[in-house]
C-alpha cells in the first residue's frame, strides 16, 4: 500500500463562522489529494482512457483546525476489486499528530470511451499497492 501525503496550512478562507475549518473544505480535501494521487501515479495515456467517480463517501470528524493549523494529509487505496476502489485519506494537525478527520469513499473507474463503469485492470491496480 503507497501512503501519498501533502500539507497545507489553514487560512481564513477555510474557515466557518465559528473560526475552525468548515466540513465543506474537509470534503474537498478529500478528493483533491485522491486526484493528486491519480495524477501522480497515472500516465496521460492512462488519464485519456479512463477517470474515477465519487459513488459513496463517508467522513468522521474528530477534532477542530484552526487559522494557521499546519495539516498532513494521508491517502491511501485499502481495495480495487471489479469496478470499484476504497480510498482512505486521513487529516492530522501536523504539530499535534492528532487526527482531526478520516474519510473512506468509493470510487468507481470509468471509461471515457463508454462513459460506463470498466473493469479495473491490475496494471492500474498496482499503481496504487
Amino acid at each position: 500500500m503507497q501512503i501519498h501525503e501533502q500539507k497545507l496550512t489553514v487560512t481564513k478562507d477555510h474557515l466557518d463562522v465559528r473560526q475552525h475549518v468548515n466540513n465543506v473544505h474537509y470534503v474537498q480535501w478529500v478528493q483533491d489529494i485522491a486526484e493528486a494521487h491519480w495524477l501522480l501515479k497515472s500516465s496521460e495515456v492512462i488519464r485519456s482512457d479512463y477517470y474515477w467517480v465519487m459513488v459513496s463517501h463517508h467522513i468522521q470528524y474528530k477534532a477542530q483546525a484552526i487559522l494557521g493549523d499546519l495539516l498532513v494529509l494521508k491517502t491511501f487505496v485499502t481495495k480495487s476489486q471489479g469496478v470499484r476502489s476504497t480510498r482512505i485519506v486521513e487529516i492530522y494537525n501536523a504539530t499535534t499528530k492528532q487526527l482531526l478527520t478520516s474519510s473512506e469513499t468509493i470510487w468507481c473507474f470509468m471509461s471515457h470511451d463508454t462513459n460506463k463503469p470498466t473493469r479495473i485492470p491490475e496494471s492500474i491496480n498496482t499503481l496504487f499497492s
